[in-house]
């Protein structure tokens, strides 16, 4: 990662735009502190090896169902570069692995803390939780405020966005729903 680079493109960013630290001193220093937030948070995700966590977490166990809900979560949208936040529900049904909830956490915050599509958030957390721990099904649902959608276009002020990854050869489609309070 070049810092001194993507902090020269955000000054000649603002610049073009007509509104650059030359012109507004309360622009100074919003390159460094728009790099160090995309760099630091908003893309941390990228420096996580998700095999790496998730591998040393897993132990033998059984459980009928685990939910681990309302996992806060901000990703950035890859289109327009925007934050969205909002919740995620992970549930699985274990077959013979168990994995610490906190593990769950990290995971849906490595996934999500890159310039990543909603979708491809939860698929990507439930293929992780499908290898390392072969769950009789995985499931996350993602609720997001989208703020390309509040605060441009369509200007849809409380509008989520919900999804819904599942995988599994033993799907239970109404325990899924319930599990995650799908229709509540």
């Amino acid at each position: 990662m070049d810092r001194e680079a993507a902090t020269r493109a955000i000054d000649a960013f603002l610049a073009a735009l007509g509104h650059g630290p030359k012109r507004d001193p309360q622009l100074a220093g919003t390159a460094e502190r728009v790099v160090a937030a995309y760099a630091d948070e908003l893309l941390a995700g990228y420096a996580v090896d998700v095999d790496a966590l998730l591998a040393p977490s897993v132990f033998a166990g059984r459980s009928d169902l685990v939910v681990v809900r309302d996992v806060p979560i901000t990703t950035t949208c890859p289109h327009h570069l925007t934050p969205s936040t909002g919740v995620a529900v992970v549930a699985y049904a274990p077959d013979e692995h168990l994995v610490g909830v906190g593990t769950v956490v990290r995971v849906v915050d490595a996934y999500a803390r890159r310039l990543a599509l909603q979708e491809q958030i939860g698929e990507q957390v439930v293929a992780a939780l499908q290898k390392h721990l072969a769950p009789r099904w995985a499931a996350c649902r993602l609720a997001l405020s989208h703020a390309c959608m509040v605060t441009r276009g369509e200007r849809a002020h409380g509008a989520r966005v919900e999804t819904l990854a599942i995988a599994g050869g033993d799907v239970d489609e109404s325990l899924v729903y319930a599990a995650l309070s799908i229709g509540r």
